[in-house]
């Protein structure tokens, strides 16, 4: 009778081992698959970013050429361009909060810059008249379309990954690996986006 009851007591324990040890095994492949699906959305927001880089270089070449035109200006851009350049962040530096915002705070410096380049080029009809020019307005407000989808998706894969992450019992088989599955962190507004402009007439 005592055996019976040994045998009993030693058969839950290893059922309960083979559950645990599935429902880790389980958890580790989900958060695995998850995790590569966000590396390989960030890989689509890097390569974004990177034509912009290239196209605007491209731009500031025919700005120069212009006759007069603001050479703060560009100098501007070309400095905001270089800084975005040499903030790199890394598929594996997805967890890290603070290096994520230096690269978001480099991108949306580029993207200031690249506003008031366009507005002042406003005021030189002979710049605007150039096809080149036109063309790489055209490429720019495209790329920046490209963006802004690539940045969305990357926050859908980041959510659909911290969720799953953050359930239980996943959780617990997460904490195992440390920083491994550390959360994603996200894309954000920029300041100031949650109030309309002001226009004037």
């Amino acid at each position: 009778m005592q055996i019976n009851k040994l045998w009993i007591g030693l058969g839950a324990v290893v059922l309960l081992l083979v559950v645990l040890g599935g429902s880790c095994v389980h958890s580790y492949n989900k958060l695995n698959t998850l995790d590569q699906g966000v590396k390989a959305q960030w890989a689509n927001v890097e390569s974004a970013y990177q034509h912009r880089l290239d196209e605007i270089s491209r731009m500031v070449e025919i700005v120069k050429g212009a006759a007069n035109f603001e050479k703060s200006t560009y100098i501007g851009v070309t400095e905001a361009r270089n800084q975005a350049a040499t903030i790199k962040l890394s598929a594996d530096d997805l967890g890290n909060p603070e290096k994520f915002k230096q690269f978001e705070a480099a991108q949306a410096n580029v993207s200031q810059a690249l506003s008031k380049l366009m507005v002042v080029a406003e005021n030189y009809p002979d710049l605007k008249a150039t096809q080149n020019f036109r063309d790489l307005q055209v490429a720019l407000s495209g790329l920046e379309n490209r963006i802004n989808v690539e940045r969305n998706n990357f926050n859908g894969d980041a959510r659909e990954f911290n969720t799953y992450r953050d359930s239980f019992p996943t959780m617990i088989a997460a904490g195992f690996f440390g920083s491994r599955f550390a959360e994603k962190s996200y894309f954000q507004a920029d300041a100031g986006a949650a109030h309309a402009p002001e226009i004037k007439f």
